[in-house]
C-alpha cells in the first residue's frame, strides 16, 4: 500500500510566482514585496494576540490626520508596515491612512515602481471588545511618464490602474486575501511554520445573499433611497438578515465567503462619505470585482472613480453583484 501524498504547502510568495507567463508582474522582483506585508502582517498578528498581556491596548493620546482618536495598536502596526516595506527595493512610496503625507523611500524610476497604499488597521476602535480587525492594502505601479518628483501624480490613481490589493483578517485564524487581476486568492497563516499556505484559490462571491450589512443607527441620517431600500429589505416578501460587525474588513470577509451586500451611504454629518477611496474602497472593491461582485459610490463604479486627495472619502456599496444592483435601483 502507498503511502499517502502529503499535501503540497503553498506560500502566498509561492502562488504569486506560479502566476509567470500570465501576470507580467508575477516577478521575483514582485514576490519581494509582497513579503514585506506578509512579514510585516505576521508581526501584527502576533503583537494582537498578545495585546492585553503587553499592555499595548487603548489610546496612543493623540489624533490622526482623520480627526480619529489612535489606538496604540494603530501605531504599532503603521511603524510595522513602514519598516518592513522600506528596505523592499522596489518600493518608492508608502501611503498610510493613518499618515499626513506619504513616505517617500525612493524616487528613481528603476527601483521604485512601486506605491504601496495601507489600513494597517482597519476596525481599530474595536480593539478592546476583541472583535475581527485587520490590514488592508493596495499596491500601484508609477506610470514611466510621470515625473518622478511629482509624488501626489503617483499616489492619486483611479482604483483600475491597482496591480494588486488584498486584506489580512485577524481573528480566531489568521486569513490573508489578496488579488494581482487573476482571480482572488485566500491563505490562513499556520502558526506551526510560521507561514500563510494556500486554503482556497480563486474564491467567488455568491450573486446573491440575502444578508445586508450596514450601521443602521445611522439610516434616518441617509439618502431616501437607502432609506426605501432598507424599509423593503425588512419586509416579509423580501426576507433579508442584517449582519454588521463594524470593522469594514471583517464585514467584507463575509460578504466575500456568504454573499449580500455591505454599504455605507453619505450621510448629513459626512456628506462625502465616510470610507477611504485609496486605503479601503479601491483595494476592496478591485476584490469584489475579481470573485464576480461588484461595488458602486451610489452613481459610478469605485475602480472608475477618479482620486483628487490622499484622503479622500467615498460612500460605498459593495458585494454579490445583484444585491448591489438591488440598492442601487432604490436610488
Amino acid at each position: 500500500m502507498k503511502n499517502a501524498e502529503k499535501p503540497f504547502i503553498k506560500t502566498v510568495e509561492r502562488h504569486f510566482l506560479d502566476r509567470k507567463g500570465n501576470n507580467p508582474h508575477a516577478t521575483t522582483e514582485f514576490s519581494w514585496l509582497l513579503s514585506g506585508i506578509t512579514l510585516a502582517t505576521k508581526i501584527i498578528a502576533s503583537q494582537i494576540q498578545r495585546a492585553g498581556l503587553l499592555e499595548i491596548m487603548g489610546e496612543a493620546g493623540r489624533v490622526n490626520v482623520q480627526g480619529e482618536e489612535v489606538q496604540k495598536l494603530d501605531e504599532i502596526a503603521n511603524d510595522t508596515l513602514v519598516r518592513c516595506l522600506g528596505y523592499r527595493g522596489n518600493v518608492g512610496l508608502l501611503v498610510s491612512e493613518e499618515d499626513e503625507e506619504p513616505h517617500v523611500i525612493q524616487d528613481a524610476p528603476e527601483s521604485g515602481k512601486y506605491t504601496v497604499l495601507f489600513d494597517p488597521l482597519d476596525g481599530s476602535s474595536n480593539i478592546n471588545a476583541n472583535v475581527n480587525i485587520g490590514t488592508i492594502f493596495s499596491i500601484l505601479q508609477r506610470d514611466p511618464k510621470c515625473d518622478a518628483s511629482d509624488v501626489m501624480a503617483r499616489v492619486l490613481q483611479p482604483g483600475y490602474k491597482q496591480v494588486a490589493a488584498g486584506y489580512v483578517i485577524y481573528g480566531a485564524s489568521t486569513v490573508l486575501a489578496y488579488t494581482a487581476g487573476y482571480g482572488v486568492h485566500m491563505f490562513t497563516l499556520d502558526p506551526y511554520i510560521g507561514a500563510f499556505v494556500l486554503a482556497q484559490e480563486n474564491v467567488m462571491m455568491p450573486t446573491e445573499g440575502k444578508i445586508y450589512s450596514v450601521n443602521e443607527a445611522n439610516s434616518r441620517k441617509f439618502p431616501i433611497g437607502y432609506q426605501k431600500y432598507l424599509d423593503w429589505a425588512k419586509t416579509d416578501d423580501a426576507g433579508y438578515s442584517s449582519r454588521y460587525i463594524g470593522s469594514l474588513v471583517a464585514d467584507f470577509h463575509r460578504t466575500l465567503i456568504r454573499g449580500g451586500v455591505f454599504f455605507y451611504p453619505q450621510t448629513k454629518k459626512s456628506p462625502e462619505g465616510k470610507l477611504r477611496l485609496l486605503y479601503e474602497a479601491n483595494p476592496l472593491a478591485f476584490m469584489a470585482e475579481q470573485a464576480g461582485g461588484a461595488a458602486s459610490d451610489g452613481t459610478q463604479r469605485i475602480l472608475d472613480k477618479q482620486p483628487h486627495a490622499m484622503h479622500e472619502r467615498t460612500p460605498l456599496i459593495i458585494g454579490s453583484k445583484n444585491e448591489v444592483e438591488k440598492v442601487l435601483s432604490f436610488l
